[in-house]
């Protein structure tokens, strides 16, 4: 059984809707994705060549459904030889399906539990480190290209930990996922490490939960990977070449996304279910990296504290997706629908079906993508801030020292850069928040440790400023965004006020072979995303919150509510 998927809207945005269904009827949008069309995207021959390379997703659920049995059989001999955790070690596309299916699927006894590190926070690092007994534990790297920084220094710290346990044996408790012929495949050959899988080439970072990077973690947990997976299948083919787009479940979505968008509602704001949440964060990256871009862009809002309908802007587009008999915001969305704004109402069956979502999606963003011109399977601007870090690291190894700024504005414990002519805290934010325009949003990129209390904290400040300047406060945390909506930030429109968050790291953690520890290496990409920002005329406000993160926090929140509450124009 297909999840149901209904639509709430007013006229105009049915007749919009219509319009875009002919369009897609006309130009035979099934059809040409099936057949790989890369000019439904772009008619640029070198860029048609490699999203025919990256259409593989299409395909998928069938195409790993025949390795389900290697997958449960290496699963079980994990298991049998009494690993306790698998730590999946990677960034973005590479790992964010897994961690979300882990929060989503309920897992059979027996299995070790799973744990996702992709942060270079260093208390991030010590908290997966401070949970496990390394020498019981499985580390799954994971990184399509092979070369990703953060994945590689992951590795080599806990390799160096292990090997400190288990000398010439280190290599038994690591797994690799990568393309074939990558240099994480090179460096797993070369160390003995236990076994890689070589995952489908044609499968970019974000498409790919279908495939190894997001089955291979899920069934070492005990997660019924063979469920998930008939689940993307049934929805395959419900969205196939035969399937008109009225009646396709993926290009419909698409066409309401597109229809939006074109209606000036580019503000995806995902409402879920609980036990969805981590689904929403899916859809995140799928949609911030692969739409925000060429100056234009769908902007994800997950997570935000829920408000009443009138502090919500006519730039929304709702999305509800819950599970069955979950009706906590059913009375919300029926305002919201009353109010105007165009509804998208989802309905699981139950969770194992996420695997139908997780498709829907993924054809659903390709549709909307050629509807905007826009190539979804790239990410340029994801590349600018990875080049800069490099660069500022060069810069600490010649110098011995991370680049120094000097401060606009310090009121101990904060200190803020990009704030040239205000006098205060609260001026720094005022000048930044006056900017605001209909359509803007406000991102919130907090390279600092994920904790209860920091996600309450910014929380409150989402739902304050969302509520003072009726626009969306997103949040984001470093470095996992710059793999997700830090694309939309640089490549999209620049419609964003963009507040970055960093502190003092409390430990140093080192990373074996490298001249840099994991404090220095995402200070240097926060600094490096702060200066590419910039250099692309962003809004953009950094603010250090000082050593005491919940000191800094606490003040920053006073600061934040005195700039909402002086606004230019406010009596």
């Amino acid at each position: 059984m297909i999840n149901e998927q209904t639509w709430l809207g007013t006229d105009e945005q049915r007749a919009e809707l219509q319009a875009v269904l002919e369009v897609m009827s006309a130009e035979r949008y099934v059809a040409r994705i099936w057949d790989k069309d890369a000019s439904l995207w772009t008619s640029e021959p070198s860029q048609q060549e490699k999203i025919e390379n990256r259409l593989g997703w299409l395909r998928l659920p069938e195409r790993c459904l025949l390795r389900v049995g290697e997958l449960a059989q290496f699963a079980d001999g994990i298991r049998q030889e009494g690993f306790e955790h698998i730590v999946l070690l990677g960034m973005g596309g590479s790992c964010l399906g897994a961690w979300a299916l882990e929060r989503i699927v309920e897992a059979r006894a027996g299995y070790p539990s799973l744990k996702v590190l992709d942060s270079t926070v260093p208390a991030e690092v010590l908290r997966i480190t401070e949970s496990i007994n390394p020498e019981l534990t499985l580390f799954v790297v994971a990184s399509k290209s092979g070369a990703t920084t953060e994945v590689l220094s992951f590795f080599e710290y806990f390799y160096g930990q292990i090997r400190r346990i288990k000398g010439e044996r280190a290599g038994e408790n690591f797994v690799v996922i990568t393309d074939q012929g990558s240099a994480l495949a090179e460096i797993a050959d070369r160390r003995g490490l236990r076994a890689t899988f070589e995952n489908w080439p044609d499968v970019g970072g974000r498409f790919s939960v279908l495939s190894y990077f997001g089955m291979l973690p899920a069934a070492l947990a005990g997660l019924p990977i063979r469920q998930i997976l008939e689940g993307g299948q049934a929805m395959a083919a419900a969205c196939g070449p035969s399937v008109p787009p009225e009646q396709n479940p993926g290009l419909r979505l698409g066409a309401l996304l597109g229809a939006s968008y074109r209606l000036g509602r580019d503000k995806i704001t995902l409402l879920t279910s609980a036990e969805l949440d981590s689904f929403a964060d899916w859809v995140e990256q799928l949609l911030a990296e692969s739409t925000g871009k060429q100056g234009k862009g769908l902007v994800p809002v997950v997570r935000e504290p829920l408000g009443e309908p009138e502090v919500y802007g006519d730039d929304r587009l709702f999305v509800h997706i819950h599970l069955s008999g979950d009706e906590q915001c059913g009375a919300l969305i029926s305002e919201l629908a009353a109010a105007g704004h165009p509804v998208i109402d989802i309905v699981l069956s139950e969770a194992n079906s996420i695997g139908q979502e997780m498709y829907r999606w993924e054809l659903g963003n390709a549709v909307v993508a050629a509807l905007m011109g826009i190539n979804p399977f790239d990410e340029p601007n994801v590349q600018e801030s990875k080049d800069k870090t490099r660069q500022v690291l060069a810069e600490c190894a010649q110098a011995g020292q991370l680049p120094q700024f000097t401060p606009d504005i310090v009121e101990e414990p904060l200190r803020f850069y990009g704030a040239a002519g205000a006098d205060c805290a609260a001026e720094a934010l005022r000048q930044l928040f006056g900017q605001a325009q209909p359509g803007d949003y406000v991102a919130i990129m907090a390279y600092l440790p994920h904790t209860a209390h920091t996600e309450q904290v910014l929380a409150a400040m989402r739902g304050e400023i969302r509520d003072a300047l009726k626009a969306p406060a997103t949040l984001g945390y470093g470095p996992r965004f710059l793999h997700s909506t830090g694309q939309l930030h640089k490549g999209g429109p620049n419609t964003g006020l963009l507040i970055q968050l960093v502190a003092e790291a409390g430990s140093a953690v080192p990373i074996p072979g490298k001249e840099y520890d994991f404090a220095t290496l995402k200070e240097a990409q926060a600094l490096g995303d702060f200066a590419v920002l910039q250099q692309r005329g962003r809004r953009v406000l950094r603010i250090e919150l000082g050593r005491d993160i919940d000191r800094g926090l606490a003040t920053l929140a006073e600061v934040i509510s005195e700039a909402l509450r002086n606004e230019p124009g406010d009596s």
